[in-house]
């Protein structure tokens, strides 16, 4: 029963104190016309429904969340802790000079430089794709400031996350999308071709989204630097090289990182983002206000000559580089290495349990993330990737993502991350192995998945498209 049918009249969870203030009369047009519908119940019925819609949600603490690009890794608990100092949380944005929170972002920011090989970050991008449109806004800011107008074009593989032509074109940019090449790598005919004295920037991330290390990555930094045009990193899958190879000794020119997919802190409805970036010395007179200084144990705010401005109110979301901080720290310079290479053995040994069974685009070794194909499956059976994603749901599983990158097709794009265990991907394996022995039998079964979960399937388009947004 719902907490509606379950609403008697007169019934009250705790009784309301008596007023102690003299009443307010609200303006009239600021009131209903009728009594909002809430239930009427005692304190244990509502403790039950909170507790039972609490049980529909699934989450990394409840169970395995291979979901690719998209690191859905265990956030430490201590990470936690940290951000609920009392010393950070109870702090104002406007007391400035609070240097136990200023220190925290100098150290953080130097933690980051290295780890990506650049010389200064900004910590005030909000997410992912806000980064990115700082840092396209910064590339701009630089062509201009070198009277080099034309340059109005950025380049991106047809690889690449969906956020980085959505952020050229939000700054203003034409997107020229290149073809990847037979080995999934960017194809350096293609991208010699596309390059000119109208490029801006090449957007890349390494290892790309099927999971594969770029070996050309030096000889893209020069086919783009030779024309003039700066190099873009995209730091979505910067898991499984944090500490052994960084992106500015790769050739990048500025980077925006994840904070709460690399560095653990809760993604999705678990919190707030954060995408930092960094920048070379050539940008860093660009990058946004206010970034921290430190000048003789003393650290206070600055602003970079030629700031494109503030993206954010004050300094990003801080609780957020609180946790990324304390992550950092805890693991520190052996723990990060050990965690990346972690995140590769756990992709290359749940890839070689499921390779038997489905083609995988990394037929000898991938990074964090690989991606399998269920088209061979579809056509013998009629189950799609989406039906067995939907099945997967079934046994206690998150799905992996699905039809992405859309180079491959019926794609599923696992990533296990460093955090999850042999036994759980053995598990996980045993699941999937047994859904396509299934789908062989029984194939019909797989269009009405998931049975045991509180929705099955719902119209995904029309969501998308119409969204309900009030009750």
């Amino acid at each position: 029963m719902t907490i509606f049918e379950l609403s008697k009249s007169g019934r009250t969870a705790c009784p309301l104190q008596k007023r102690d203030v003299e009443e307010y009369k609200l303006d009239p047009k600021f009131l209903r016309e009728a009594d909002a519908m809430l239930p009427e119940v005692d304190e244990l019925t509502l403790v039950r429904h909170y507790t039972a819609l609490s049980k529909k949600a699934f989450g990394v603490d409840d169970g395995f969340y291979p979901l690719g690009s998209c690191t859905m890794k265990y956030n430490p608990k201590i990470n936690e802790a940290a951000a609920a100092l009392s010393g950070f949380t109870n702090i104002h944005p406007l007391q400035d000079q609070t240097q136990g929170a200023l220190r925290l972002m100098w150290e953080l920011s130097r933690d980051l430089c290295a780890i990506t090989g650049m010389d200064m970050f900004t910590l005030q991008p909000a997410a992912g794709a806000h980064g990115e449109f700082t840092a396209l806004l910064m590339i701009k800011a630089y062509h201009n400031s070198r009277n080099d107008h034309k340059r109005n074009k950025v380049i991106a593989p047809d690889s690449a996350h969906g956020t980085n032509p959505a952020s050229a074109a939000m700054a203003g940019f034409e997107i020229i999308n290149i073809p990847s090449s037979s080995d999934g790598l960017a194809d350096l005919e293609a991208l010699e071709k596309a390059v000119g004295e109208d490029t801006a920037a090449f957007m890349l991330t390494n290892p790309n989204t099927l999971g594969i290390f770029d070996k050309n990555i030096k000889k893209i930094a020069d086919i783009v630097h030779k024309a003039g045009g700066l190099l873009y990193y995209d730091g979505a899958n910067l898991n499984p090289i944090m500490g052994i190879i960084r992106p500015g000794d790769m050739g990048f020119d500025v980077v925006h990182l994840n904070l709460h997919k690399t560095f653990s802190a809760p993604h999705g409805g678990g919190g707030p983002g954060s995408g930092p970036v960094g920048c070379k010395k050539l940008l860093a007179e660009f990058l946004p206000w206010p970034t921290v200084e430190e000048d003789n144990g003393v650290y206070r705010f600055s602003k970079p000559h030629k700031s494109i401005g503030s993206v954010k109110a004050f300094y990003g979301n801080f609780l957020v580089l609180v946790k990324a901080f304390a992550y950092i720290k805890t693991l520190g310079k052996d723990g990060i290495r050990n965690s990346a290479k972690m995140s590769a053995l756990n992709a290359n040994y749940l890839m070689a349990r499921l390779k038997e069974y489905f083609p995988c685009h990394s037929q000898d070794i991938c990074m964090h993330e690989f991606v399998i194909s269920c088209e061979e499956l579809k056509q013998r059976t009629g189950v799609s990737a989406l039906d067995l994603a939907k099945a997967m749901q079934d046994k206690g599983m998150h799905p992996p993502t699905m039809y992405f990158p859309l180079i491959v097709k019926e794609a599923l794009m696992f990533e296990p991350t460093e955090t999850e265990s042999k036994e759980t991907l053995d598990n996980a394996a045993d699941i999937i192995i047994e859904l396509c022995h299934e789908a062989l039998n029984n194939p019909q079964s797989f269009h009405e998945k998931p049975l045991t979960t509180p929705i099955g399937r719902p119209d995904e388009v029309k969501a998308a498209r119409f969204p309900i947004l009030k009750g």
